[in-house]
């Protein structure tokens, strides 16, 4: 594909005009008042940032104006596509993965000229690019990225047009085979996927309605209607997907599960399949797992500080077991894998038993559970154990039986690693004790245990700052301790004694057609990190209440909490108040 040969420069960026410049601008048109004007560009100064991006976050300025501002100063035409009506033909004169990858749009062309708008009409080596491969004159307009977020929506009314091509050649056919196979039906699921990925889904629910099938995606935790089917796509989309994971055509009585894998050029995915019979059909819940885990790493997924550092120190650490918390869908399993990743080494044997493997890793030894033959969690480590492992990790301690042969291996000279449900990372020592294990056994096999959630991420396009106020401290008090949290924001440096939690400038989500209206894109994970030192051990021993062990914790060890990361990310701009609350009071 011709578009593959530009390199990933800085072309993304806008228009770069220095502060001083832009002060000069503003000020001859009297487009701020003088005084918050000098204020912000000292500001932009001291700290080195860009005054243009400061006054668009400050909600001084629309991003839209400034973008135009800049255009004129450097000589170049702007334009709202907002207010474009593209033809399909010009459009698609650049592909719809080199548009959306490098923010480049064609609106217009007349003859041998072709008008495009981007963000940084500066970037000359895409612009000769374009200009070599079509073989036209290209006239570079500015726009703004929520402008350019609407031009991109082009691409996708493209797709949709086609799905509803796709669903009116499609028939009622009986014969589920030739269904499965009938090219209508395999392009409505391959679009369904394409859909899904290009929104970053981890899910694809399709579900049976009387009268149509409603497909859902899950994105960024939350689940969202994406599109609407007729009814009679009902049974060749089950049969397609049934035929991709290899499952029984004919069964439509029970449950059925399997996988199947994707690979192009841009991504290798695996899709983890379950099938229910409901009352109107079958409903598919597919999971899409990234089989790629490389790039992962603990600083990415939102470690920072102290934290961080115990947890680099108990992985290497030559035994013990390092326990991941959470509810399902906190991302236990993911920081399970970056651990492993990072301990990957030629040098040592890590192997896996896992349920259901969901990232395949080189030069780990992985294992599927399948309880039905009898490979539970307690028989497959039992057997890893004689495989000579140095790392061994499992998927979930679900029993005694497994718990109490990864206390063994923990202490005879392995590095364990699993996962436990429960709320907190203290609590995972009161559900060791529930299931029936020793507490000095705990006490000394135990090196840290991860308490884990994950948050929606602000977008940054359309963030709005805001300060809390007395009644909104009032209420937040409720639900949690300020003082405790405070305590732990000047130990992490991201407060002072003398401030309150009014003093910082925090962020409400808004909604913009970057982020499809919600506010969000993207996510980050809290963290606490419960890491096991002699006076937590002695506490153990002693039996101590999970509360009993979170405050010496806090108070000896200086253990950052959940709800302390979670505002921590607050006071960053990451996340919102709203956010922790949903994920830490659920």
């Amino acid at each position: 594909m011709w578009y593959t040969i530009i390199s990933s420069n800085d072309n993304m960026n806008n228009m770069k005009v220095d502060n001083q410049q832009l002060y000069n601008e503003l000020h001859k048109y009297n487009i701020l008042p003088t005084n918050e004007l000098v204020e912000l560009f000292t500001y932009a100064q001291k700290e080195n940032v860009q005054l243009g991006e400061l006054l668009v976050k400050n909600g001084k300025i629309k991003e839209d104006r400034l973008i135009e501002i800049k255009a004129k100063m450097l000589g170049f035409p702007y334009v709202d596509m907002e207010k474009m009506n593209i033809l399909e033909d010009t459009l698609n004169i650049i592909p719809e993965k080199i548009a959306k990858k490098f923010r480049i749009i064609a609106f217009k062309k007349q003859g041998k000229t072709l008008h495009v708008a981007m963000l940084n009409p500066e970037d000359l080596q895409t612009l000769d690019f374009l200009r070599k491969k079509t073989n036209l004159i290209i006239v570079p307009y500015a726009t703004s990225r929520s402008s350019m977020s609407i031009a991109l929506r082009n691409y996708e009314q493209t797709i949709k047009a086609e799905f509803s091509d796709i669903i009116s050649e499609n028939e009622e056919n009986e014969d589920l085979e030739k269904i499965a196979a009938d090219l209508p039906i395999v392009r409505i699921v391959e679009t369904l996927i394409k859909h899904a990925i290009l929104q970053g889904a981890s899910d694809i629910h399709i579900e049976p309605l009387e009268k149509e099938v409603v497909v859902r995606f899950r994105v960024d935790g939350m689940l969202r209607v994406a599109m609407k089917l007729p009814k009679n796509t009902q049974a060749g989309i089950v049969a397609r997907i049934k035929v991709l994971s290899r499952l029984k055509l004919d069964e439509h009585r029970l449950p059925q599960d399997g996988r199947f894998k994707m690979v192009t050029d841009d991504y290798k995915i695996s899709f983890r399949v379950s099938i229910l019979p409901v009352f109107d059909g079958e409903k598919i819940v597919m999971r899409l797992l990234k089989e790629d885990s490389s790039g992962l790493t603990l600083e990415k997924m939102g470690l920072h500080g102290e934290a961080l550092e115990a947890i680099h120190r108990d992985i290497h650490k030559p035994n013990g077991m390092i326990l991941v918390t959470g509810p399902t869908g906190s991302g236990k399993t993911t920081t399970l894998y970056t651990v492993v990743d990072i301990l990957n080494d030629p040098s040592v044997n890590i192997s896996t038993i896992e349920d259901p493997i969901e990232y395949r890793m080189d030069s780990i030894n992985q294992t599927q559970v399948h309880a039905k033959i009898g490979m539970t969690f307690e028989a497959g480590l039992r057997s890893l154990l004689r495989q000579d492992p140095d790392i061994i990790m499992v998927g979930e301690i679900r029993d005694m039986e497994t718990l109490e042969i990864a206390m063994h291996a923990a202490m005879t000279g392995h590095l364990l690693l699993s996962t436990l449900h429960t709320n907190s990372a203290a609590g995972a020592i009161s559900r060791m004790i529930d299931m029936g294990a020793q507490a000095f056994l705990i006490a000394s096999t135990t090196n840290v245990i991860i308490g884990q959630r994950l948050v929606r991420k602000l977008c940054n396009e359309c963030k709005q700052v805001y300060r809390l106020d007395e009644k909104m401290i009032e209420t937040l008090e409720k639900s949690f301790d300020l003082e405790l949290t405070k305590r732990a924001l000047i130990y992490l440096k991201a407060m002072k004694q003398e401030q309150s939690l009014m003093d910082f400038d925090i962020y409400k989500a808004v909604g913009c057609d970057e982020c499809g209206g919600l506010g969000y894109k993207g996510r980050s994970g809290i963290f606490e990190v419960f890491e096991v030192t002699e006076g937590i051990e002695k506490l153990i021993t002693q039996n101590a209440t999970a509360d009993e062990l979170e405050r010496f914790a806090r108070e000896e060890n200086n253990m950052v909490t959940l709800v302390d990361d979670g505002f921590y990310k607050v006071l960053q701009g990451i996340t919102t108040i709203e956010e922790v609350m949903r994920v830490t009071k659920e």
